[in-house]
């Protein structure tokens, strides 16, 4: 039997599967990950700035740069791929419990997967938040106003700085998506870790938990990841492929 073989076999028994991606499952629809050879910070080491709270809250021309990175962003929307398309089929089987996303990108929602099975561990691109008062819109409410000639948009409520309802270096993660990672590790048989080299903390330690908990733990990646050695199975390979081939495609066709 081959590992992929295996692998499929884990999953058609499996009653309550979790998936923890990484920007690796969005690659395949155009999104660049962060450090790797081709990604964001490491051709634009300024994009970095964007993201570190410090930066953005202290200067106006770094704010100014990130809402024009954001309307370049949704004037060329992205779509799934069927690395996320294969997350829905295990959802629709009544196979998948949670979707641990360390991506901002909306692509699981926009695939269709419920709502309510996705933790997005560093928020979401989808919606803006003041840093003031921590009132709430959808990002294309604010980048309306960028389009009418506001380059650093603010608070319509208390003047306050906005940004991306995601969290940016030097923000605290939210301690209740950390809580509710941590109880789907625990009851979940099997977990998939998908595109991610699990190397950010906390959210990559529910790999162990998982484990020590007695699930089956199946990383699948471009390259070699930090927990490779705590896996069950490791495929490195393109990952919309792989997730396909392992949910969708009849055994008899690995």
């Amino acid at each position: 039997m081959s590992e992929m073989e295996e692998i499929r076999n884990w999953i058609e028994a499996a009653e309550r599967i979790v998936a923890l991606t990484g920007a690796g499952i969005s690659t395949d629809s155009g999104i660049p990950d962060f450090r790797g050879p081709q990604g964001l910070w490491t051709k634009n080491p300024k994009a970095e700035k964007m993201a570190t709270l410090k930066h953005y809250v202290a200067d106006p021309e770094v704010r100014e740069a990130a809402w024009q990175s954001r309307q370049a962003m949704f004037g060329s929307p992205r779509d799934p791929n069927p690395g996320h398309l294969a997350l829905v089929e295990l959802e629709q089987q009544g196979k998948l419990q949670a979707i641990l996303t360390q991506n901002v990108d909306g692509l699981h929602h926009a695939a269709g997967s419920d709502p309510e099975k996705i933790v997005e561990i560093h928020g979401t691109v989808r919606e803006v938040v003041c840093l003031s008062c921590d009132r709430r819109w959808p990002m294309s409410h604010a980048l309306d106003r960028v389009n009418d000639g506001e380059s650093d948009p603010a608070c319509i409520d208390c003047a306050g700085i906005l940004k991306s309802a995601t969290i940016s270096f030097g923000q605290a993660l939210v301690p209740e998506d950390l809580s509710r990672a941590k109880e789907e590790a625990l009851n979940c048989d099997l977990l998939l870790a998908i595109g991610s080299t699990l190397g950010v903390y906390p959210i990559a330690g529910v790999v162990p938990l998982a484990r020590k908990n007695g699930a089956r733990v199946v990383i699948i990646n471009g390259e070699p990841t930090e927990m490779d050695h705590q896996a069950d199975a490791v495929v490195h390979a393109g990952i919309s492929e792989t997730l396909s081939l392992l949910v969708r495609s009849p055994a008899e066709n690995l």
